[in-house]
Formats: C-alpha cells, sequence, structure tokens
C-alpha cells in the first residue's frame, strides 16, 4: 500500500498550476475583497442564487449550492489541486489502484452529536451504491465497487474490481459528502428537501422551497482543511440564501443593499459591480467545458462527417467576444484550461466553415432553395435542448451560414431530465464541474464503445494507473480523440462569477467553483 495522504502527483500538479496561471491572467479567483484588518465574528451574509435547486443533498444531486453543511473524506485544493485531509487524516492505496484505505481524523461529531466513526461512512457509501438512479453522478465515482469494510472504529477500506485510479479525488466532491446516520434513515425525497445533517461549520435551519435557503453557525467546529485561512467556528451567524433566478432581480438587490453576494452576474452587468463599492470575484470552472453534445443514436449524427463539419461551423472566439467577458475563454478542448490533465487543442477547434462546407458536400449534402441542406430528402435540422437561458442564437446562425439548421428547445429541468433518458434530443447542452480528467469517463464511457476505439482505450488507462505521466498522456489522448471525431462539441469554459459587496470580506472558491462561506466576515 502507498500512503499519498499530503503528496500530489506531479505531472498533474504541474497541470495545475499551469492552468491556475492562465486563468489568473484573465480573471480574479481570489476569495479576498482586499485588506479590512482583523476578521470580526458576527453578522447575517444575505447571498443571491440564480437557480432553483432541484435536491439539497448532494449525494442525490449533480447541482446545488455549496452550502458547508456536509463534509466529505478528504478536500481539493482550489489553489493547488492537492487532495489534502479533511474527514480523513490519511490515507492509503493500494499499487493496482483497486484498495483506498482511509483513516478518520479524532473527535469529529456531527451537528446531531453523534460521532464520526467508520461504520456510517460506511453505511453513507453503501447508501449511495442503494440509491442507484437517483444518486447518478455520486454512484458514477463508486461504479464497480466491491466492498465497502470497517474493519475498526477509524478506518475505512473501499475496493474495486478493477484498478480506479479517479477515486481519492472522487472523495473530495460533494456528491461523496458524508451525512449523519439520522440523516442516512430519512427517506431521500426528504433529504432534497433539506433534512440532511452534517460535520460542517454550517447548520441547515431552515429550507423554504424555491425561496430560500438560511444556515447558521455550527458551535464548535473544529476540524476544517489545512487550506482553510482559519481554524474554529466560522465567522458569520447566519446566512440567508435568497433564490433568484431573475438576473435583474439579483443585481437590482445586490446594488441598492438587499444582498451582499450575488451569484452569476451576467457578462453585461459586471461593469457595473467592478468597483462603486463592489468588488467582482470569479473562477474559471474545472471539468468539461459548456459543450454540444450529439446524440449519436440519431442516424444523421452517427455519421462522423456531419459531426466533424458541425466541429469547425462554430466560432467559439466570436461567442465570447459576443456574449461573454474576458473572464470567460473560448474552449481550448473539451476539458477547461483549470482541469488537472487539460490538452490544449485548439488548433482542431479552429473556425472553418470553409471545411465545414467541404465536409458536407463530401458527405452529399447540398444546399436546398432556403439554404438548409438536403440528402436524399431530408433535411440537415437539428435540435438542441438545455435549462438555464444560454446564447445560443449566435451558434445557430453560425450553423446557419454552412447550411445547418438548429433548433433551440428550452426546458424545466424536470422536463431536460426526462427528455434526455428517452434520447428525444439531437443535442443536449452540458457542462460538467470536476477538478479531475475523469470526468471525461464518467461523461463518455457510458458510449456504445468498440474494443478497437481508441476513446474506449485512453478512458480506461488514465483511470487505471496511478502514474501521472500514463495518466496525462491517456487523459490527451482521450480528449484528442473526443474532438476529433466530434463526439462532443465544445464551446466555452463556464466561469463562477459573482459580485461582492465591499463590506463582505474571505469570500473563497472550492476547487468544483462552489462559494465557500467558512472565511467569510462582514467590517
Amino acid at each position: 500500500m502507498r500512503k499519498i495522504a499530503h503528496r500530489h502527483t506531479g505531472a498533474l500538479a504541474l497541470a495545475v498550476a499551469a492552468a491556475s496561471a492562465l486563468a489568473a491572467c484573465s480573471a480574479s479567483s481570489t476569495g479576498s475583497t482586499g485588506d479590512a484588518g482583523t476578521p470580526r465574528p458576527g453578522g447575517t451574509l444575505r447571498f443571491g442564487l440564480d437557480y432553483t435547486p432541484s435536491c439539497l443533498d448532494p449525494q442525490q444531486a449533480g447541482e446545488g449550492p455549496n452550502l458547508e453543511v456536509l463534509e466529505s473524506l478528504t478536500y481539493q485544493d482550489p489553489r493547488s489541486g492537492d487532495i489534502v485531509p479533511s474527514l480523513a487524516s490519511s490515507w492509503e492505496v493500494s499499487p493496482d489502484a483497486k484498495s483506498f484505505t482511509f483513516h478518520l481524523r479524532e473527535g469529529v461529531t456531527f451537528s446531531d452529536g453523534s460521532a464520526l466513526d467508520a461504520s456510517v461512512v460506511k453505511d453513507n457509501l453503501d447508501g449511495i451504491t442503494k440509491l442507484g438512479a437517483t444518486a447518478s453522478n455520486s454512484g458514477a465515482n463508486l461504479a464497480g465497487v466491491t466492498a465497502v469494510t470497517a474493519p475498526d472504529p477509524r478506518t475505512v477500506v473501499v475496493t474495486f474490481g478493477a484498478p480506479n485510479a479517479q477515486f481519492l479525488q472522487a472523495t473530495s466532491t460533494p456528491a461523496l459528502a458524508v451525512l449523519s446516520r439520522g440523516s442516512l434513515a430519512v427517506p431521500a425525497a426528504e433529504r432534497c428537501a433539506g433534512k440532511i445533517v452534517g460535520t460542517g461549520p454550517f447548520v441547515l435551519t431552515s429550507y423554504t422551497a424555491k425561496q430560500e435557503i438560511v444556515l447558521s453557525k455550527r458551535q464548535g467546529y473544529a476540524w476544517g482543511p489545512p487550506s482553510w485561512q482559519h481554524t474554529g467556528d466560522a465567522y458569520l451567524d447566519r446566512i440567508e440564501i435568497k433564490v433568484l433566478p431573475e438576473a435583474a432581480t439579483r443585481t437590482g438587490s445586490l446594488s441598492s443593499g438587499q444582498l451582499d453576494v450575488s451569484s452569476n452576474i451576467a457578462p453585461q452587468d459586471e461593469p457595473q459591480f467592478d468597483g462603486n463599492g463592489f468588488t467582482l470575484l470569479s473562477h474559471n470552472n474545472p471539468g468539461v467545458v459548456l459543450s454540444l453534445y450529439p446524440n449519436e443514436r440519431r442516424p444523421v449524427l452517427q455519421d462522423k462527417t456531419v459531426r466533424q463539419a458541425l466541429q469547425k461551423a462554430v466560432n467559439r472566439p466570436e461567442v465570447i467576444s459576443t456574449f461573454l467577458s474576458p473572464r470567460y475563454r473560448a474552449a481550448t478542448s473539451v476539458l477547461s484550461s483549470t482541469t488537472p490533465g487539460y490538452t490544449d487543442l485548439g488548433a482542431a477547434l479552429a473556425y472553418d466553415p470553409d471545411g465545414a462546407k467541404a465536409l458536407l458536400d463530401a458527405a452529399g449534402w447540398r444546399p436546398g432553395p432556403d439554404g438548409v441542406r438536403v440528402r436524399d430528402g431530408v433535411r440537415l435540422s437539428l435540435d438542441v435542448i438545455f435549462g438555464r437561458p444560454q446564447s445560443l442564437e449566435l451558434i445557430q446562425q453560425q450553423l446557419k451560414t454552412v447550411g445547418i439548421e438548429l433548433t433551440l428547445r428550452q426546458l424545466q429541468i424536470s422536463e431536460l431530465q426526462s427528455q434526455f433518458a428517452a434520447g428525444n434530443f439531437d443535442f443536449f447542452l452540458l457542462n460538467s464541474t470536476r477538478a479531475d480528467p475523469d470526468v471525461l469517463r464518467t461523461l463518455f464511457g457510458r458510449a456504445q464503445l468498440t474494443d478497437a476505439d481508441p476513446l474506449k482505450a485512453a478512458l480506461a488507462t488514465q483511470a487505471g494507473s496511478l502514474d501521472p505521466q500514463v495518466r496525462q498522456r491517456a487523459a490527451a489522448d482521450a480528449q484528442r480523440s473526443l474532438v476529433e471525431d466530434a463526439h462532443v462539441i465544445p464551446v466555452n469554459e463556464q466561469a463562477l462569477v459573482i459580485g461582492v459587496s465591499d463590506k463582505v470580506h474571505g469570500i473563497g472558491f472550492t476547487a468544483t467553483s462552489g462559494v465557500s462561506f467558512y472565511d467569510a466576515w462582514l467590517s
């Protein structure tokens, strides 16, 4: 067994450092709003959330605000990418990456007073597996697990049937956060509605669906990750998270003083909060960039030539300059530049409308009377489904210039999931935030790939090796295969941009672009 509790693999550390440097050139990723002196405990922070959460239990939900009510076995430092202690003080990984042994920190309790021990961690991991499709995100991290054991009260051993190098980083994500035994006894739907108890520095006091989440300070907290700026209790007494999907409502509330912090400041509103008593903070999301994900079960999209033409027809820099801001980046790979293992494939994603037209001509798609291409009486007309409002009209126009018609179908989150499950779409607009290249296997490893497909081999290799150089090469091969065969059409890197009143200090970001309140305080 190899102990790696306080050491990060070299090649991936370099990748994170390089990516962080790139991000810093275009946007601030620091959580500081200036030196305001000694932090002062107390007060209520009012935060505007830009969407309605579908579920507050991160084991079940792929999205949701970072509440810092629950904690995970490990923690990923957002600056270095290092995996550092959290609920586990140390760990070992077997040389074949099949067995992971975690040693739990002494003295940790849940906010209901119960103690953290190996049996409750085991019950959490076993419970995720039992949730099945309800926990698709967290379940993917545990795929292939053969046993979870607790040989003593402070030790948990997780064993997989095949090498699973990604699992250590997965234990730092909210998807594998640890709930109290009492929370595990609550029905899954009630956990979604806020009945969750954890070991974190805040307690969920109340939740009014579609309106507000209220958090209060956890008294006696003493075990935060070493990368946090202080120890002990959080500074804030209370956090009121207002659910405000309308951008105009959030910006108006922030500018008028009804909010102290607002998430997802729209690019056009950024100048309003860049000074004038406010600060803009941003963090470029790691993971899969915002992309058009083709449904390759559809006959027209089974044709690689059509997908490659689409890849060439998207003008990514124009999307940034027209709709976004310098805090965002045009996609240069399927992974964002802040993701460990990122490979720059910008040349393969260059705008080339003439090349797109040539590919479609060669494939027999001819311009019709209205400019939309036709083959064998079938129009090259595709649709895309998506949830939150997106600036897809420009891509729609770009595709039209090469003869491809794109219909935009914005749906409610509940509708979106059902349509996706039914395969009732040509493209699905998605991004997936995770600071590890294994996000590629999570999204694309379930595709119908033959054993001869280089993508299948690359995804398997990066998941199965602890050697950082082997993993880096495999991640690069996977990205290259996805882009060159147009299994995904990357558009732009996402950024979390928040507006912060100058009276707020110490706001930070997690590695997965969540907002961290633990070090925050009010002057």
